[in-house]
């Protein structure tokens, strides 16, 4: 197999990786055919008023539902909850198979809804809350048990942090109930934005990011007057490779593609799962962030911009139309965006110490840096830049093909360059079946196409049968 290839991108992806940066405003690119209604708020009009009634608000308090509370973002929206029990309290919670973990977080949260993925626990899941003698909550399993949670009575804020599509069903009607995103799950605006901008809109939910780079942005712009955001700049840590050149980087993956492997499922900043590491790695995680910040903040590709920043200081930045950059720092901590994600319009007083462990210091910190990132080392950001200027069910191929090649990989199937490779050729056999205006069921059906796509075009890069 060659270890270097040249990538036959989709052709848009090209003015990203010869730098098409115009400088244009926002509120002129904000889509290939036409204006976008961002999915975060966005402080004009109704949205204003509300905005003011919130931050006004002498009760600030916000009652939780929480889709996949086992997981990391779960956890740790759970530990805000429970250090700060006057701002927070849970209503509702679910969890995939954790039974363990979520029958300690029902003894200790007492939600009034429980929804359980996997239906064969549920009567251990029963038995742990009973032994321990606490309120025994309304249990509902199965795929129903996400949408019972998302809608649980009594909520008005939820934190998406389930991973795949099977999160957007439930967010979808949580906004229909109007209530208040705080968006984890990255699937709801990459795969499904074309069907959750236009009902964001007609039953006046907000949706509050919960991840660092774009709670920055949306941090950045409260207060930044109507049409005044020029350009996004996301900032990305460069991964496990960033100290390395493309030909280091190539030589290294032929000699030894066991080493990049092991090196990639190990990042330099963050303590993360095995799939995050790994995008961040290829950096297709930024790419598919940049389709989340054109759905959230209604700017065009053009106009959103990737750095390199190896410290992860500072979390982003913006640009507004009289070339001020407003950017926004902190140490890296995961449970920061989380807190404002579900206290905005509030800032809430975080007292050191208690969930958080010290002041930022610029002297501490002494410097930062910053260089763009390589397309060549990294491909996978212009196929994310060209399934996004495409839009329509594009993006969700990516995501689904993204999942399921970084897969693979992390199982040995192929080595480090295998991952855009299989992704491109998933675009191009999507390409015949793509739809512009897609429906929630071929979002769905889209994205189990895309994974066993890949699949197959693994089978055809190694040549042999791949077993998963």
């Amino acid at each position: 197999m060659s270890q270097f290839f040249l990538l036959l991108v989709i052709p848009s992806a090209l003015a990203y990786a010869l730098g098409g940066h115009a400088g244009s405003s926002c509120v002129r690119r904000a889509a290939s055919a036409s204006m976008l209604d961002p999915a975060a708020p966005v402080l004009t009009g109704a949205d204003l008023r509300d905005s003011l009634a919130r931050a006004l608000d002498k009760s600030p308090k916000k009652y939780i539902a929480l889709l996949g509370s086992t997981g990391s973002i779960g956890t740790q929206t759970l530990d805000i909850c429970r250090e700060y029990p006057e701002y927070f309290e849970v209503i509702s919670i679910s969890a995939g198979s954790n039974v363990e973990l979520l029958a300690k977080q029902c003894i200790e949260f007492h939600p009034k809804v429980v929804g359980l993925a996997a239906a064969e626990k549920e009567q251990e899941l029963r038995d742990r809350i009973r032994a321990a003698g606490a309120p025994m909550p309304q249990i509902v399993v199965g795929p129903e048990g996400q949408t019972a949670v998302a809608v649980a009575p009594g909520a008005d804020t939820v934190v998406t942090g389930v991973v795949g599509v099977a999160g957007l069903l439930p967010t979808i009607e949580a906004i229909k109930l109007g209530r208040t995103i705080a968006l984890a799950n990255k699937e709801t605006l990459i795969a499904g934005g074309p069907v959750i901008l236009p009902l964001l809109k007609k039953y006046g939910a907000k949706m509050t990011p919960a991840d660092s780079e774009h709670s920055a942005i949306f941090q950045c712009l409260q207060g930044v007057p109507p049409g005044a955001l020029r350009r996004i700049i996301l900032t990305a840590s460069g991964g496990a490779f960033r100290d390395f050149s493309t030909e280091q980087l190539i030589a290294l993956n032929a000699a030894e593609p066991e080493t990049v492997r092991k090196k990639a499922s190990t990042h330099p900043n963050w303590d993360m799962g095995a799939k995050i590491t790994v995008d961040s790695a290829t950096m297709m995680n930024k790419g598919l962030e940049v389709i989340e910040a054109h759905y959230l903040f209604g700017c065009g590709y053009d106009d959103i911009e990737i750095v390199v920043h190896p410290q992860s200081i500072v979390h982003s930045a913006v640009e507004t139309s009289d070339t001020s950059v407003i950017a926004q720092l902190g140490w890296p901590d995961m449970r920061l965006p989380i807190l404002y994600s579900m206290s905005w319009p509030h800032r809430l007083k975080v007292d050191y110490g208690r969930g958080i462990d010290e002041k930022f210091d610029l002297v501490k910190l002494g410097s930062m840096s910053f260089k763009a990132p390589d397309v060549v080392k990294y491909p996978c950001i212009p196929l994310a830049y060209a399934a996004g200027r495409q839009a329509g069910t594009m993006t969700g191929a990516l995501n689904a093909a993204n999942e399921m090649a970084n897969e693979l990989f992390r199982a040995g199937s192929f080595d480090f360059f295998g991952i855009p490779k299989v992704i491109e050729k998933t675009m191009e056999a999507h390409q015949p079946d793509f739809l512009q205006n897609p429906t929630l069921e071929d979002i769905v059906r889209v994205d189990a196409w895309a994974r066993e796509q890949v699949k197959a075009e693994a089978k055809r890069l190694a040549k042999t049968p791949i077993l998963l």
